[in-house]
């Protein structure tokens, strides 16, 4: 599902406009945003957890040229759902 089908599947199911609902998923995903660069953990009740990881420096190899290069250190963002929604999707 894209940003725009998001947008259209709540507005449908609340009534709100369009531009309501847009303004309320881009304020949610700046939230999100936000509170992973702040502590690094999102609990979003029937839905799961955002959080943050650190992974380390490391070296790879380009399977171009076998080369060595090094990967440097970054945060990643996690997913776990939550119990509801993974049997949700398992049916």
């Amino acid at each position: 599902m894209k940003h725009a089908e998001l947008i259209e599947a709540v507005a449908a199911k609340t009534g709100m406009t369009k531009v309501d609902v847009k303004k309320v998923v881009d304020a949610t995903a700046e939230g999100i945003k936000d509170a992973l660069a702040a502590n690094g953990k999102v609990t979003i009740s029937d839905v799961g957890i955002f959080s943050t990881q650190n992974k380390p420096a490391r070296e790879a190899r380009n399977p171009a040229t076998g080369d060595t290069i090094q990967v440097p250190a970054k945060t990643v963002v996690k997913f776990k759902p939550a119990k509801s929604l993974a049997d949700s999707v398992n049916g």
